[in-house]
């Protein structure tokens, strides 16, 4: 299983930016996304920014790992999958065997 992080940047240059996440600090290659503004939320995986992030999927992203985190400890976590609570799954398109068209 793969898993990325969000982090946001607080400096470095047009090929590494240093990224923090909750106090840690640590350089993160931009090779793959290319150079972004101070602040930026970014999805990283294995000290590699794979995308830039928007405000709400970097939170939802964060909540999700706390969730998981609270779950493997045997503490209350629903509220962290608030977006996913009473809702309906849904399949995309092309797993639901409608006919194209």
């Amino acid at each position: 299983m793969c898993l990325g992080v969000p982090m946001r940047v607080v400096g470095g240059d047009d090929v590494t930016a240093l990224c923090e996440r909750r106090g840690a600090v640590e350089p993160i290659s931009l090779l793959l996304i290319g150079p972004v503004p101070l602040g930026t939320p970014l999805l990283v995986h294995l000290g590699t920014a794979v995308r830039v992030l928007d405000e709400e999927e970097a939170r939802r992203i964060d909540d999700a790992l706390d969730g998981l985190a609270a779950a493997m400890e045997g503490k209350p976590f629903e509220h962290l999958f608030a977006d996913l609570i009473d809702r309906e799954p849904t399949l995309p398109d092309f797993l639901r065997g409608d006919p194209p068209g």
